[in-house]
């Protein structure tokens, strides 16, 4: 598995930032720029169009910097040039499907933002605040970097870091807004990022920078899965900000395991969030308890463990510990408090694999007279087949036919030992379970 993480806490975003960063960890970044320069002639009006990645100091670091130097007497594009430019380009540089898709999508955000903050069809925005040539080349230029690295196949996982978005205002063509600018904040809206106000006056996320991150749609998190680092990518924009580095970090490597379970894609599917209560009393009598988990039993919850401890003043006590839905937790809290009259609870969310079941009716003669079980087939599927993990009779009816018979649940579980197999034969046979 591949791994990608953005650091952008002390940068923001922008698309020559992101770019110029990736370049740092490409084999040949000279190779995408040098076909970038011939996006010129995709687009009418530019005769000139030098693109260099050059290394400046910043805060005593050698960064990536992208400088571009460029003529055009053409200053205003539809939304359908650039579109024409980007397909025509994607097409003609032996760009992959996936990541045709993503420059696409891309560039679609952008324009979507646009034509929703102005209340406009997205043929008729004008982008005031995108060059043309500076966005293509950005998109464009990422996504190769990003397919250069296997970023658009199956094993790649991308994650990045909290988001800046700086403060006070920043000029527009529709005059001084505030920051981050409203295309910027409609990209990001919806969206699993995390974004926090300043920590400095100033635009740090640009709408074509937000573009390239949602669209990698990455993991929001300040630690994510151990990794074997292979390359960091360090960049930086061209504005310089007094008390604020303005430095992107990309790490690139791969996980520590390098021999991925099969089994790993099998159950990322039967992964869930659950809740854990817990809470310690040691002043409750049997009645009280009792009642409680009753109570517990008949409420939306997972399970319930009690299991006795001994507390800080050596008397005897009990943990309470409940596992239920991440939705339902505070009601089960002020079931507690109400209930128990603990004065704290323990909270905690944690990841579980919970798979499939079903149960199936199974028609059982004892002592030539009918009852009906329902047994408890748990599977997985795997390749589109069925893996049956267990198979087991339903207690409560194992009880209900002991006391109707007069027999052991021991007893019954002998006699019902041979439908177990049947079950197991017959649905091991199937692709799916009816």
């Amino acid at each position: 598995m591949k791994i990608l993480y953005v650091d952008s806490l002390n940068s923001g975003i922008s698309g020559d930032m992101f770019l110029a960063a990736l370049l740092g960890i490409v084999k040949d970044p000279n190779e995408i720029l040098s076909a970038l320069e011939t996006l010129k002639r995709y687009l009418d009006g530019v005769s000139q169009l030098e693109i260099e990645l050059v290394t400046v100091e910043r805060s005593g670091i050698l960064l990536n910097q992208l400088k571009i130097n460029m003529k055009e007497n053409k200053h205003h594009r539809t939304p359908k040039m650039l579109q024409m430019a980007l397909n025509t380009f994607l097409n003609e540089n032996q760009y992959s499907q996936l990541a045709q898709t993503y420059a696409k999508n891309v560039l679609d955000s952008l324009f979507k933002a646009e034509a929703s903050v102005h209340g406009k069809l997205v043929d008729n925005i004008h982008l005031h605040e995108l060059s043309s040539v500076d966005t293509l080349i950005d998109i464009l230029g990422v996504t190769k970097a990003l397919e250069n690295i296997g970023c658009f196949h199956e094993d790649f996982k991308v994650y990045c870091s909290r988001l800046p978005l700086g403060g006070g205002k920043v000029k527009t063509a529709h005059g001084m807004l505030a920051v981050p600018a409203p295309a910027t904040a409609k990209i990001l809206e919806h969206t699993e990022i995390i974004i926090q106000n300043g920590p400095i006056d100033g635009e740090l996320v640009t709408p074509t920078g937000a573009a390239l991150l949602v669209n990698l749609i990455p993991i929001c998190k300040e630690y994510f899965d151990g990794f074997k680092l292979k390359n960091i990518g360090y960049s930086t924009g061209q504005k310089n900000f007094i008390d604020f580095p303005n430095v992107l970090r990309i790490f690139f490597g791969e996980s520590k395991t390098e021999i991925i379970n099969s089994y790993e894609n099998v159950f990322q599917k039967y992964m869930e969030d659950v809740c854990v209560l817990e809470t310690d009393v040691d002043d409750l009598s049997g009645e009280i308890l009792g009642n409680f988990i009753k109570k517990m039993e008949e409420a939306d919850i997972l399970d319930i463990q009690v299991m006795p401890s001994i507390t800080k003043k050596n008397r005897p006590s009990y943990v309470i510990r409940i596992l239920c839905k991440p939705k339902m937790k505070f009601d089960i809290i002020e079931k507690m408090f109400r209930e128990i009259g603990t004065l704290g609870v323990r909270m905690y969310t944690i990841k579980r694999v919970c798979i499939e079941r079903k149960l199936e009716p199974v028609k059982l003669l004892i002592d030539e007279k009918p009852f009906i079980i329902n047994y408890k087939i748990s599977y997985v599927m795997k390749e589109k087949k069925i893996q049956i993990v267990n198979i087991k009779p339903e207690y409560e009816d194992l009880k209900k036919i002991s006391y109707d018979t007069g027999y052991t649940i021991k007893e019954i579980l002998l006699k019902t030992a041979s439908e177990v197999t049947k079950l197991y034969n017959k649905k091991s046979d199937l692709n799916t379970l009816e």
